[in-house]
């Protein structure tokens, strides 16, 4: 399998040098393609910062980060607006579906921007359409969706581009659990069925055990990582609780 993620001993400050914070300290390691990879810490671990960097919403203070082959930390203007709109999917905590456009139109979005013609568009939203269930929604706005085809939209929105790579910030942070499940089976399907590359950021370890593995951070360093390999997803919660209770802290804060 080949590496779709690459983070090279990457390392962000804030501050001055009279009060420098480290908020990722010297950070490595690698992601595979198909793979549906946590990170997971307790609030100031440096987990969102991490996946800021990832996504070049942050710069790096020292380090290097590889997508594919490009060290994504040379980029600039056009080439990083190229990167960003070709190469990453999102997916949000509330969707951020435009609440002005349709299903249809929300997805289609990222393809008008990139220069598809208009029948390359609607082939490949009815064929994403059709694999997440969502055709009879397509001509709806958002407020006349339920909660569950707002998250298929929002996933065929991440990957209609078919990017290299999707990431979520926290994304069952403000869903109740029945809304959560749902979406974290959804992550699992385009993992599975899409063969897509995710990385999730979570201080839950219930949302963190639909991964294939999880990677902790604590103070801005890799404290421990886990993979769930024949484990059933009890099994592997289970174990992530464990390091959860080594790793210190309020346990309110991680479960």
């Amino acid at each position: 399998m080949k590496n779709i993620l690459k983070i090279s001993n990457i390392e962000k400050y804030y501050g001055n040098k009279s009060n420098i914070t480290k908020a990722i300290n010297n950070i490595s390691f690698e992601v595979e393609e198909g793979e549906f990879v946590a990170i997971m810490g307790a609030s100031g671990s440096g987990k969102t910062t991490l996946l800021n960097c990832i996504s070049t919403i942050d710069k790096v203070t020292s380090g290097h980060i590889f997508v594919g082959d490009e060290d994504i930390t040379t980029l600039k203007g056009n080439a990083l607006n190229k990167f960003r709109r070709e190469e990453l999917g999102f997916i949000f905590q509330d969707f951020n579906l435009l609440d002005t456009l349709t299903a249809y139109e929300n997805i289609a979005l990222a393809l008008t921007i990139q220069g598809k013609n208009p029948k390359e568009i609607e082939k490949r939203i009815l064929d994403i359409a059709k694999k997440l269930n969502i055709k009879d929604v397509l001509k709806k706005y958002p407020y006349q969706m339920s909660g569950g085809q707002k998250q298929r939209v929002a996933s065929a929105r991440a990957i209609i581009t078919n990017p290299k790579l999707i990431l979520a910030d926290e994304p069952t942070g403000a869903l109740d659990s029945k809304s959560a499940k749902m979406l974290l089976e959804n992550f699992e399907y385009l993992n599975k069925d899409f063969k897509a590359t995710i990385l999730m950021v979570t201080h839950d370890a219930f949302t963190a055990s639909y991964a294939s593995r999880v990677i902790f951070i604590k103070d801005g360093k890799i404290f421990n990582e886990i993979r769930k390999g024949e484990d059933s997803r009890k099994e592997f919660f289970d174990k992530i609780i464990d390091v959860v209770t080594i790793l210190g802290g309020d346990l309110s804060d991680v479960v």
